[in-house]
């Protein structure tokens, strides 16, 4: 077969125009540290890199859960314990106020203070974060309880699961009821009674009313404290989950500095090659080809 000068020339372009391919390609991997750019560059590597993604950000979205459950539970962690210092407060002035050194007007002077506390613990049930009632189950925008301490209407007690890892739900909040309920306030409302009809046996009456008002609270916080502990296992698991799925990614999709600016640079020096050879080898004119 005769080879002409043409033929040469258009063999010429062909692989030029692969070697700016190939050098394009380089450049664009160094630039963005990726080892591919659109998916027709490597699917297989695409279809990973999809896949890794997803889980990385089901990762986050589950760490974003766990947020949402901690401040939950550390608010109405926090609102226990203030609870239960309100009802010891409230038994050191039962057990005050069954002294029989205490007359009648001493009582109704502890009585004003029981009151004070008993609106204390009122506000504390009707806790609110981020504008959400927190003992109120699922009815986060309702009110759970009266200003006197009784149950509203839209009382609830369902509790609130939150997914914190696949197929894992904690519940976030508390069972209200297991806390402040007509009960819990009823309690003080007896001793607030027996305080102003001055009556001594019904105040120390109270006084174990109000034990099992501290009771069930450190009960209720107890159980509490375990799905809390519960869910730092989750957080720490999810936390090395996003490491290794990032990883994972980092090697499917990240380039190799190194190897990819050697490839650049060898590339760069085969390219300047083939264009000093073309430039020898094809000549523009006849005479030049006779010279």
């Amino acid at each position: 077969m005769r080879v002409t000068q043409g033929m040469i020339s258009n063999n010429m372009l062909r692989n030029l125009s692969n070697s700016y391919a190939n050098l394009s390609t380089y450049l664009e991997q160094v630039s963005t540290g990726k080892k591919i750019n659109r998916p027709s560059d490597d699917p297989v590597i695409a279809m990973k890199g999809i896949n890794f993604r997803r889980q990385v950000t089901e990762v986050e979205q589950y760490k974003r859960n766990v947020g949402e459950v901690h401040n939950w539970m550390d608010n109405t962690d926090s609102a226990l314990d203030k609870t239960t210092k309100a009802l010891h407060k409230l038994r050191e002035l039962a057990v005050q106020a069954s002294n029989d050194t205490l007359d009648e007007s001493e009582r109704k002077n502890v009585m004003e203070e029981v009151e004070q506390i008993k609106e204390h613990l009122v506000d504390i049930a009707n806790t609110k974060v981020n504008d959400k009632y927190i003992f109120n189950g699922v009815k986060t925008t309702d009110k759970p309880f009266n200003d006197d301490g009784t149950t509203t209407a839209e009382f609830n007690t369902d509790a609130v699961n939150i997914e914190v890892s696949k197929g894992i739900n904690i519940q976030a909040n508390i069972n209200p009821s297991d806390v402040f309920s007509d009960d819990f306030f009823g309690r003080v409302d007896d001793f607030v009674d027996a305080l102003g009809a001055n009556d001594q046996d019904a105040i120390n009456q109270s006084i174990g009313a109000l034990d099992v008002n501290i009771e069930n609270t450190i009960n209720t916080r107890a159980d509490l404290g375990a799905r809390m502990n519960r869910l730092e296992l989750i957080e720490n698991r999810l936390g090395e989950q996003e490491v290794i799925a990032k990883k994972t990614m980092s090697d499917n999709e990240d380039i190799d500095y190194e190897k990819a600016i050697t490839d650049l640079i060898t590339q760069e020096s085969l390219h300047r090659a083939a264009l000093a050879a073309g430039s020898r080898i094809i000549q523009p004119t006849l005479l030049d080809f006779l010279r």
